[in-house]
């Protein structure tokens, strides 16, 4: 199977740059830490947690002064296995795949609770169900992973993937490209959706959750390093403390929270930034027992979703993957 870009820039970095994490332990201990957190992709709501623990002084309260960075071309993973960032925002997906390659990142705590993801598409397309998927073109940012979830959904509706014509087409805008030769893509409600709502456009919704369970995985999570946890744990727990509680006063405070990720990023359009906020937060923790629990079943049927499609190449360890002693109420 080809490798996704990324995931050849963490195994080239990690093997031939990798560079030793800063000694946290040797440190002064009347001077605050300083760390990197490197998100995903630009700053949203997905990354609210980190702005209010920093704009409310919580990381400042446990010893730590951090810097909130924008990924390369290569994304996140590279930066935290590397030993270039400390904490780093992923993917189910991409910790999956980085673990089965020997890639030590380390997922320890989901943003959200369920997979708010799906392949959307304007009304005007009347696509309603994977087996509208037929005779439309799909636009895609050239991942393996999509035409098979594309397949999975549209053989349990009993239609033709072989009828979809897939064109890579990157970080392309949802709104121009699907008012062109594209009819649907694969976005996140929570910010994409949203802003169709504000703008007017009509779209239609399908969720991959509510056709597999198995593609109901962790889609943010926060990552970092297997040597930080071994070397940095007391870090790690007070990294976690303020990031807990960053999202906890997300959830509580919606609104507030907004207006602090506005401050931080005013480039972001007011309105997204506050209709998404209203909408996300309250799916921030959903049904979990605290905010960033993950469960060993949803790391294992995604794994293995992956195997039955013949896309996972090499040996997967769910329990090694994740962790949730870093949260308020520590482990498994």
């Amino acid at each position: 199977m080809k490798q996704p870009i990324w995931l050849i820039a963490v195994l080239v970095i990690f093997s031939i740059t990798f560079t030793a994490c800063a000694n946290h332990e040797g440190s002064n201990p009347s001077q605050p830490e300083k760390i990197r957190v490197v998100l995903d992709w630009t700053p949203n709501t997905n990354h609210t947690g980190l702005y209010v623990a920093q704009a409310k002084n919580y990381f400042k309260k446990q010893g730590l002064e951090v810097q909130i960075i924008q990924p390369g071309e290569s994304g996140a993973e590279p930066m935290v296995a590397s030993g270039q960032a400390d904490f780093g925002i992923s993917f189910q997906e991409n910790v999956t795949h980085a673990r089965v390659q020997g890639v030590p990142i380390v997922s320890i705590a989901t943003v959200l609770q369920h997979n708010t993801s799906g392949f959307a598409s304007l009304d005007s397309k009347d696509i309603k169900r994977p087996r509208d998927f037929e005779n439309k073109t799909y636009g895609g940012f050239g991942s393996p992973v999509e035409k098979q979830v594309i397949t999975s959904l549209m053989k349990e509706d009993q239609a033709d993937v072989d009828k979809v014509e897939m064109i890579n087409t990157g970080n392309v805008d949802f709104f121009s490209a699907t008012k062109k030769e594209i009819d649907f893509m694969w976005i996140y409600y929570g910010w994409t959706g949203i802003e169709a709502e504000l703008r007017g456009e009509k779209i239609n919704m399908i969720y991959l959750r509510d056709y597999d369970k198995a593609l109901d995985y962790y889609t943010p999570v926060i990552i970092t390093s297997e040597k930080q946890i071994k070397q940095n744990k007391e870090m790690v727990h007070a990294f976690m403390k303020a990031v807990s509680q960053g999202y906890q006063f997300a959830i509580d405070h919606p609104d507030q929270a907004a207006d602090i990720l506005l401050q931080a990023v005013p480039d972001l359009d007011p309105r997204l930034a506050k209709k998404s906020q209203a909408w996300m937060s309250p799916r921030y923790q959903a049904d979990a027992r605290v905010w960033g629990w993950q469960k060993e079943e949803v790391w294992s049927n995604y794994a293995k979703w992956l195997e039955k499609h013949g896309l996972l190449e090499g040996k997967f360890t769910p329990e090694e993957a994740f962790t949730n002693q870093f949260l308020p109420e520590g482990e498994k």
